[in-house]
C-alpha cells in the first residue's frame, strides 16, 4: 500500500492542478482519505472567499484518493469521476480547508463516496457525493 500512497501523493495531490491549489494528502486508509488545502490568494473568487471551483477540485481529488486506496484494486486499474453533486454550506473566508472522503459503496466498478469539507475551525463548508468508475484497464 505504500506504493499506492506514493502514487496518490504524486498523481492526485501532486498533479499540476493539485500542486497549484496547494493540496496535500494527510491521511490515507482503506476507502478513506483526508486532504488539506491552504488558503492562498490564487484560490479566491472575491476578497478572501475561497473559490467554489477550488473547493470542488479538492473534493474530487480527495474522493479519488479514497476510491483508489483499496486492497481490491483491479488489474491495470483505470478510473474516472462520473458523477458529482456538491452543496456549499458556508463561505470559506481566508481559511485553510480540510476535506474528508469516505467510500460508502463499492460496486463492481462503480463506487460512491460521501465527502465533507470543513474550514480550519471545523465549520462545515461543503458536502458532496462523488460517483467514480474504477475498473480493470486493457492489457
Amino acid at each position: 500500500m505504500s506504493k499506492l500512497k506514493e502514487w496518490i501523493d504524486s498523481m492526485v495531490a501532486g498533479a499540476p492542478f493539485g500542486r497549484h491549489l496547494g493540496m496535500k494528502c494527510v491521511t490515507l486508509e482503506e476507502g478513506r482519505a483526508v486532504f488539506e488545502m491552504p488558503f492562498a490568494d490564487h484560490n479566491v473568487t472575491v476578497g478572501e472567499m475561497v473559490h467554489g471551483g477550488a473547493i470542488a477540485a479538492l473534493v474530487d481529488a480527495t474522493a479519488t484518493a479514497a476510491f483508489w486506496h483499496t486492497e481490491k484494486l483491479p488489474e491495470n486499474p483505470r478510473g474516472s469521476t462520473i458523477g458529482f453533486t456538491i452543496n456549499y454550506l458556508n463561505a470559506a473566508m481566508a481559511a485553510a480547508l480540510v476535506c474528508e472522503a469516505e467510500v460508502i459503496r463499492r460496486g463492481g466498478s462503480i463506487h460512491v463516496a460521501d465527502v465533507w469539507v470543513r474550514d480550519d475551525k471545523g465549520e462545515p463548508i461543503a458536502r458532496a457525493t462523488v460517483t467514480y468508475k474504477l475498473s480493470a484497464g486493457r492489457k
